[in-house]
Parts: structure tokens; sequence; C-alpha cells
């Protein structure tokens, strides 16, 4: 099993999510508001009068095969629309409860 961390532009709004729909990810933990810089531009998402823009983030838990799949459409999404930033993380989950 993995976890899959994806940080993304507000301004997506909920497009992020109809990707998991569209894949059939069904569970995820949403994380609003989430401030941050990015890595490559270092532009800071605040939410601040100084740094308006802020990033949502999605966190979720699916089987090994699915990841492949779910990084190449969000990598898609990220390369029509790069100014936003969008960026998504995987790591092995080890115990599940």
């Amino acid at each position: 099993m993995k976890a899959v961390f994806i940080v993304y532009n507000q301004a997506y709004g909920d497009e992020i999510v109809a990707v998991l729909d569209a894949a059939g990810h069904k569970g995820f933990t949403r994380f609003d508001g989430v401030g941050g810089r990015g890595s490559e531009s270092g532009i800071p998402h605040f939410n601040n009068h100084a740094w308006p823009e802020y990033n949502d983030a999605l966190l979720v838990m699916m089987d090994d095969a699915a990841v492949a799949p779910l990084l190449k459409e969000l990598k898609a999404k990220d390369e029509a629309t790069p100014a936003l930033g969008l960026r998504a993380f995987a790591w092995n989950i080890e115990n599940v409860l």
C-alpha cells in the first residue's frame, strides 16, 4: 500500500478530486489552506495580503499499482497549467489499522 500526498494551487478547485474520482479512488483526507513555497519557482503561497495564493492538499491511500497511473494524470494536469503548481509524493505504508 502507498500513501500519495498531493499539494496543489487552490485555483484547481475540485479538479484534483475529479481526477481521483475518475480513477476510482473514493477515500482521501483533505487539508485546506496549506501554505508553502514552490520548490522550483520559490513563489510563496501564504494566503495573506502580500502572498494571497494558497494551496490545498490531499492524502490518499492506495494500492501500489494505482500510483503510476494517478501520477501520470496529475503530471499532465501540471504540465497543462505549470504556473499554478501541483506536486505529488508517494511513499510506502507499512501498517494499517
